[in-house]
């Protein structure tokens, strides 16, 4: 786990390292960002008329230059739609000292206040935290600059070069670390720095900058800025961006994967058509009464965890923007049953940000739920319950989006001029465009088969949740969400009143609906064995309803997963078939995915700073079927 940038103040108010025995920014910081950063780089000019500006930071610090872009950007009317701020941290400071440093620019607090909102359960790895409506986003990236700097394929159009003094943290300047940084710059990104040191120039010059002294801001002499344009060609890794801008695209399937992915692009620009054989949103298998996010744990934090976690934060912020708390969601907390003695924690998870995701469950927490003070639990902050069709119909209202009802589609043409073409029953095409994505689980390899396209591997699940009204009172029922084999929501409005939901049922290569009597029957029988042993509590507030069919109704519905349980998401086939992208496989976890998985996809199509590690969209691509 990451430590904490230790810092202690000194009497003027001005934060100072005891870990790099330096101080921050002082009277100068604002000043320093505005005049050494922005304006070195050409800001905000140069972005002007941009669809998106992207800038890497080399040390995020206490977050000055982060919001002193953001404000800028805020107020330019030539702003770019986009901005995208990448920052590397590898002593992340805590939340109180960036609100306390943010305190000497009254200018700033709002923008402060927002992010340090979002600040917290920095472990190490990349964090996407959303603002202005997700139009200003920062890719905090936590770890030793050099590592991160080879692992990530960005391209950038400015560069801020900041941090510790080289003498006092030489590795954040060392030409190994300047070289990973340049890999991430196009010809003719800017760079601006404060430090003029021989040793940096030179490296920034074998590098393929071009750089200059400039008068600094007083009482310092001089600044650096360059700009890279170096005599050789550079060699890229990166693919080039299949639209560099916003076009029209289709999204096929309504449910939570094609209207999450609807209103990430509509939020770039693009023009999006929602078709769908339902005649409401969240038709098919998104249509479940309520449903959980929640993280997943593994002792070795492995990508399954990993991507989850990023899944829960792009949710938490999607949904805090659109949706009613304890209406629409409830992000109150979730907790998870677990083994006996395997709690599912890393071992070095005592301490640290990891305690903002997952804990072991308190005495309190367990007595809210019923359970005995030695039941094994985990406690999951970030983490509740939401009505799905309420979500996604707020996001098919956002600007750029048709929502067409009673579309179904039988068959994709890519026409001679190179629009995709999606057709019903009839002669004439129901929609064209240039992009479309599949977003409609198992039938996307029904659309793909006659394109001769790839079949994906995708495994159909059929499940069925229980639920009902809540009896007055509504004894043993748990505040918040339970789950661990089957999950128990409860208090979630309904038809005037509250409802509780448990389930689902997992039955793979299943998709035949309606289920039978017998089969709701059973699926029952089954989610009622499960509650006794989640919450054994809840059984006899519970019990006339499974046991005498008191208002005990169902819903059912096919998920689509793969083989390795990950999400899919990307080209299906970029040589052949150029423009058909998809987003599905999200299994049972659709809400902790499905927004993830939709600003991956956008991101990819047009070129931008990823939202997670490269190693983590290279698990959810298409690329590793």
């Amino acid at each position: 786990m990451p430590e904490s940038q230790t810092i202690s103040w000194l009497p003027d108010g001005t934060p100072y390292s005891t870990r790099f025995d330096d101080r921050y920014h002082g009277e100068q910081g604002l000043a320093q960002a505005q005049d050494v950063f922005l304006r070195g780089c050409g800001l905000p000019a140069a972005w002007a008329g941009a669809p998106q500006w992207r800038i890497l930071e080399t040390g995020f610090g206490f977050g000055l230059n982060f919001l002193a872009a953001w404000s800028a950007w805020r107020a330019d009317p030539a702003r770019p739609r986009l901005l995208h701020f990448v920052s590397l941290e590898a002593w992340p400071v805590s939340s109180d000292d960036l609100l306390r440093a943010a305190a000497r620019h009254p200018e700033l607090q709002e923008l402060a206040r927002e992010l340090h909102a979002q600040y917290w359960g920095l472990l190490p790895g990349v964090h996407r935290l959303c603002f202005d409506g997700g139009r200003v986003l920062l890719t905090l990236c936590v770890g030793q600059a050099q590592a991160l700097l080879r692992q990530q394929l960005w391209e950038v159009d400015s560069v801020f070069l900041d941090g510790f003094s080289p003498e006092r943290n030489p590795d954040l300047w060392s030409l190994e670390t300047l070289k990973a940084m340049a890999r991430h710059c196009r010809r003719g990104t800017r760079l601006a720095t404060w430090t003029v040191a021989r040793g940096v120039r030179d490296a920034l010059t074998q590098c393929g900058f071009v750089v200059q002294k400039v008068a600094g801001l007083p009482p310092k002499r001089d600044n650096l800025q360059a700009r890279f344009d170096p005599r050789w060609q550079p060699r890229s890794r990166r693919r080039p961006p299949e639209f560099t801008q916003p076009a029209r695209c289709l999204v096929l399937g309504a449910g939570l994967a094609g209207a999450t992915a609807a209103a990430s692009l509509a939020r770039r620009g693009w023009q999006v058509t929602v078709l769908d054989a339902g005649a409401t949103p969240a038709a098919g298998a998104s249509g479940l009464p309520a449903g959980l996010f929640a993280p997943h744990l593994s002792p070795d934090d492995n990508l399954f965890a990993r991507v989850s976690r990023a899944g829960v934060r792009a949710m938490l912020q999607q949904a805090g923007a659109l949706l009613q708390a304890g209406v629409d969601w409830s992000p109150a907390g979730v907790l998870e049953r677990r083994p006996p003695a395997q709690l599912g924690l890393p071992a070095d998870w005592s301490s640290g940000p990891g305690l903002d995701w997952s804990r072991p469950a308190d005495a309190e927490s367990l007595a809210a739920a019923g359970l005995p003070e030695n039941a094994s639990a985990c406690w999951h902050a970030r983490a509740g319950w939401v009505r799905p069709a309420r979500f996604i119909a707020r996001l098919l209202e956002q600007p750029g989006i048709a929502w067409r009802p009673n579309s179904a589609v039988a068959r994709l043409v890519r026409s001679s001029t190179g629009l995709w073409q999606a057709f019903g029953s009839a002669s004439a095409p129901l929609a064209e465009a240039e992009l479309v994505v599949l977003a409609a689980g198992p039938a996307c390899n029904d659309l793909l088969a006659p394109l001769q396209g790839p079949q994906l591997p995708l495994q159909p699940v059929r499940g069925q949740m229980s639920w009902g009204l809540q009896p007055a009172p509504a004894e043993g029922l748990p505040p918040f969400a339970v789950n661990g084999g089957g999950a128990l929501m409860a208090h979630v409005p309904c038809e005037g009143g509250l409802a509780w939901h448990m389930g689902a049922t997992f039955e793979r290569d299943v998709q035949r609906l309606p289920m039978t009597t017998e089969e709701q029957a059973a699926a029952h029988a089954h989610n009622w064995q499960r509650l006794q042993a989640l919450v054994p509590g809840a059984a006899p507030t519970l019990r006339p309803a499974f046991e005498g069919g008191q208002d005990l109704r169902a819903w059912a519905g096919v998920r689509c997963t793969a083989h390795d349980r990950m999400p899919i998401v990307g080209p299906v086939a970029p040589a052949t078939l150029p423009g058909l992208w998809v987003s599905t496989a999200m299994g049972a976890r659709g809400l902790t995915r499905a927004m993830l998985c939709a600003e991956l996809l956008a991101a990819r199509l047009m070129g931008e700073p990823l939202p997670v590690e490269a190693k983590l969209a290279q698990a959810m691509g298409c690329e590793r079927l």
